[in-house]
């Protein structure tokens, strides 16, 4: 393999040499390319598709397929604002409360519908402040998007009513599991859920939804092989693996981004030391020239050498963890298979580099360009800007059609499929999106005053929008703050009550008391919401106050690394 890895490597060296430097001006003018690419998608969809869940671009009319309630409306709600247009925004979330309902007898993905549905909803509440509608009193711990969100997660939760605690793949929303339904479901299915989970328990109080996604993780922790590794497949009952084949593509891909990106949401040592084992088993066994194969669980043996488009989310996610050098070198291989092919096959045979038979096709995924918008975001390197290009002019000019665009049937001669993908608005537009715009509020971007950040919770003390917006594995930007405000603002009153009026009850405090206090504090499990350690290994008890007002991004750095509120 070692041929194709040169070529690559070269490609990269001469593309980089030349590699144009773009101006604000520029990037301005291709954010709003990107913005007459959405709208031409969006009212399309609008115009020819809703109340259906997806578009059909070649026929122009819609279809439903995972689950019959509008789902591109709801996964676009978050694009909207992003892109700016606040008016249409307050327009279908209001359209969204009136017409959505999730008493239905329908089969549901119990992973697709957690990341569109409840992620979106979750994020469009999140937003709904910069949006500028009316909220209720106590938002963001209260509003009528966070209770769309809860009502369908609850649609869920009886998939996880199993004896392992690891979820079934698919859920009737009317009546519960079917007794039929298959055990067999994928490591995502069984892994992505920690995310919107824990955010619908900080937000609204309930910890059945946060325990659920952490009792499935545990138990799918509990599966791994003796090299580390985990497989595809999993039958949920027996707790053994049906598809043995281990890597970080399609099946699997969200599991590792769930456990880096919960981590870094809820400040999560035991989230983080999962994947960091997983990862030294990852680069050990699957690794080839910076290259993620699969191989098989137990014996580390490769079944597998292709490349899968989904695994292109995982440069972006080693530069939220710092490891640029290793995320530059697999992005340079996965840009010169876009570029061979003016897409991502879901399948490209390594050694013989082509695609593979019947998996030839590129759904519009997003991964690629997400990759790019974090490494960007890391790097300042306009080479990347320059994929942002590629992948812009390459949609438009393979994918669209007079309704809407298309996914690509075969890239090899450029076929079309009758399909538009919810995901398409939700996370490819949006990323393209964000890659041109460095200075955007999901980065972060502006000052204090200019109306980046807004105030929530009890009276008004908790700050919101400061920066470290964490997305799902679907794009939907959460921001951690507001879990922190809900989670923790009563219990930072009563510890601000206890300091200011009961000093001298402490420091009386019988020493046996004492002493009871300090064995429960010893014993007790990680908290959830305790802080990372910056060395390995190192736990940190939480200081004894923890301000509500403290602007969150001073818990995040900019490469994911984590700080303690003590740093």
């Amino acid at each position: 393999m070692r041929a194709p890895v040169c070529a690559v490597l070269i490609l990269w060296l001469l593309n980089d040499a030349g590699a144009h430097q773009f101006t604000e001006e520029e990037m301005a003018g291709i954010r709003q390319r990107i913005k007459s690419m959405f709208y031409h998608a969006y009212n399309s969809y609008l115009d020819n598709a809703f109340p259906y869940d997806e578009l059909r671009p070649l026929t122009c009319d819609g279809q439903d397929t995972w689950g019959s309630f509008s789902l591109t409306l709801i996964d676009a709600l978050d694009t909207l604002l992003v892109l700016g247009n606040s008016t249409e925004f307050q327009r279908v979330a209001s359209l969204l409360q009136d017409t959505v309902d999730f008493d239905i007898d329908v089969n549901a993905s119990v992973f697709e519908t957690n990341i569109r549905v409840v992620g979106g909803l979750l994020s469009a509440h999140l937003l709904a402040g910069r949006a500028g509608m009316q909220l209720e009193p106590g938002w963001p711990c209260s509003g009528p998007l966070l209770r769309m969100a809860e009502d369908a997660a609850r649609k869920l939760l009886p998939a996880f009513q199993t004896p392992t605690g690891m979820p079934y793949g698919t859920v009737n929303l009317l009546n519960g599991v079917s007794p039929t339904e298959t055990p067999v479901t994928c490591t995502a299915g069984v892994g992505t859920f920690i995310l919107e989970f824990a955010t619908l328990s900080r937000l609204t109080g309930d910890p059945a939804f946060e325990n659920a996604a952490r009792q499935a993780l545990r138990a799918l922790w509990k599966t791994r092989s003796d090299i580390g590794l985990v497989g595809n497949h999993i039958d949920i009952v027996s707790k053994k693996w049906v598809a043995q084949d281990a890597g970080i593509g399609a099946g699997v891909d969200s599991y590792f981004e769930y456990l880096v990106k919960g981590a870094i949401m809820l400040q999560d040592e035991e989230l983080l030391g999962m994947f960091q084992a997983y990862d030294r088993a990852i680069q050990n066994y699957t690794r080839f020239d910076d290259w993620y194969l699969w191989v098989q669980m137990h014996k580390g043996t490769v079944t597998m050498p292709v490349f899968q488009s989904l695994e292109a989310f995982w440069p972006g996610l080693q530069s939220l963890l710092g490891n640029l050098d290793s995320a530059v070198r697999t992005f340079q291989n996965y840009y010169s298979v876009w570029r061979q092919f003016g897409g991502l096959p879901e399948f490209y045979s390594i050694p013989q580099g082509y695609t593979v038979d019947k998996r030839e096709g590129y759904p519009l995924r997003p991964e690629l360009i997400e990759s790019a918008m974090y490494l960007f975001r890391a790097t300042d390197d306009h080479t990347y800007l320059q994929l942002g290009l590629d992948a812009l002019e390459s949609i438009e000019r393979i994918t669209k059609t007079p309704c809407g665009y298309a996914s690509v049937k075969d890239l090899r001669d450029h076929q079309l499929d009758n399909r538009m993908e919810s995901f398409f608005l939700a996370e490819t537009i949006k990323y393209l999106y964000l890659l041109f715009d460095p200075t955007h509020f999901l980065h972060g971007g502006g000052k204090e005053g200019d109306g980046s950040w807004e105030e929530g919770g009890d009276g008004g003390r908790c700050v919101l929008g400061a920066g470290g917006f964490i997305f799902n594995t679907e794009a939907h930007p959460l921001d951690p703050a507001a879990l922190y405000c809900c989670s923790r603002h009563a219990q930072d009153r009563q510890e601000l009550r206890d300091i200011l009026l009961g000093p001298s009850q402490a420091r009386d405090k019988p020493e046996s008391q004492s002493k009871r206090h300090a064995t429960k504090e010893e014993e007790r499990p990680l908290s959830q919401s305790e802080s990372i350690a910056l060395k390995p290994g190192e736990r940190k008890m939480p200081p004894p106050l923890s301000c509500p007002v403290q602007p969150f991004s001073a818990r995040l750095a900019v490469l994911g690394q984590v700080f303690t509120d003590n740093t």
